[in-house]
């Protein structure tokens, strides 16, 4: 179909921009998504020269960029604060580590990204949501709903005004549908757009992968909210068959360990039906890029970065714009 092939540049931070750009291009990719954190994308310094700085690197590598992705800093918005926060907020947001503090400082650097998305001509900042109520998921002790509808409530509280302002600069929030975050799931991403009153500048990153190991239906996903994908991330993952030791909540077991019952893989190499997602997303005429989240801790990663661009471009394709069988019949 020729949708734009992009990169996801936040597993790749530890490279210097520059250097990336030269990876993606001979890997075969259009462009990228560049991640908020390394030298990718500083926002603390993302003035219009900055940004105009960052635009003319990426054109002289032939690379178009579609989007921003605020993973880390947004991550801190809703959630409960602690040390491993600081392992992922910036100095200036993390602060004195006061959770309330982190969480308000979180939220201004949100908006600040939005406004560094408009100053690079783009309409999408990708990220996640943080949570207050994660933690309660498995509902032991057992959790009164009350707590649950006070968690919605305080999520809204949060990110209603960060929303207003991104609709005042024409810029739209994707939030990946991703475990620890508000939404994690089709019944969670329901009700929180309910909670948001289905604000206008509220949608979805689509991520097949975490939905694919929680056996979450994650082609239906696509059709429950097609006017709500803003960006698609093309990302593996393979879950095993036969009965483990690590289950799906991965027994504090690092990303990788075979104990566990599921692993991010290459793109092409889980258990994600590519064909039915591409069917689907040309069902709702989604035509925005197809970006390349790689996460594969047994395998090299310019090697998958490579193979992925490779396997999502033949993979994406038109939809047809005849039936098969008009020719067989009389007119």
């Amino acid at each position: 179909m020729g949708r734009p092939v992009t990169l996801f540049t936040g597993q790749w931070a530890d490279l210097p921009l520059e250097t990336m750009c030269q990876k993606a291009k001979d890997f075969g990719y259009d462009g990228l998504e560049l991640c908020c954190w390394g030298d990718h994308l500083e926002i603390d310094k993302a003035d219009q020269a900055y940004c105009d700085q960052k635009k003319d690197l990426l054109k002289k590598y032939d690379l178009s960029l579609y989007t921003i992705s605020t993973h880390l800093v947004s991550q801190c918005v809703c959630d409960p604060i602690d040390e491993r926060h600081k392992n992922i907020a910036p100095d200036y947001i993390w602060g004195d580590g006061d959770p309330e503090g982190v969480r308000q400082r979180a939220a201004a650097e949100i908006i600040r990204t939005g406004q560094v998305a408009a100053r690079l001509g783009l309409d999408t900042v990708v990220g996640f949501t943080g949570s207050p109520i994660w933690h309660m998921l498995y509902a032991f002790p057992p959790t009164p709903m009350e707590l649950i509808d006070k968690g919605y409530e305080e999520f809204a509280k949060r990110w209603i005004p960060i929303l207003d302002e991104y609709e005042k600069m024409g810029v739209k929030y994707a939030l990946e549908v991703h475990p620890t975050e508000i939404a994690f799931d089709i019944e969670s991403a329901k009700r929180t757009l309910d909670a948001l009153g289905h604000h206008p500048a509220f949608g979805f990153n689509y991520d097949p992968s975490h939905l694919g190991y929680q056996h979450v239906d994650y082609v239906r996903f696509i059709y429950e909210f097609s006017d709500r994908i803003f960006h698609v991330h093309m990302k593996d993952v393979h879950w095993s068959d036969v009965p483990v030791t690590a289950g799906v909540f991965g027994a504090h077991l690092p990303f990788g360990d075979n104990r566990r019952y599921w692993n991010f893989r290459s793109v092409g190499r889980g258990k994600i039906d590519f064909e039915s997602i591409i069917r689907a997303l040309n069902d709702i005429q989604y035509s925005g890029p197809l970006s390349v989240e790689w996460e594969d801790s047994g395998m090299d990663r310019e090697a998958g970065a490579a193979e992925s661009c490779e396997f999502v471009r033949y993979s994406d394709f038109a939809p047809s714009n005849v039936a098969f069988d008009d020719a067989m019949q009389k007119e």
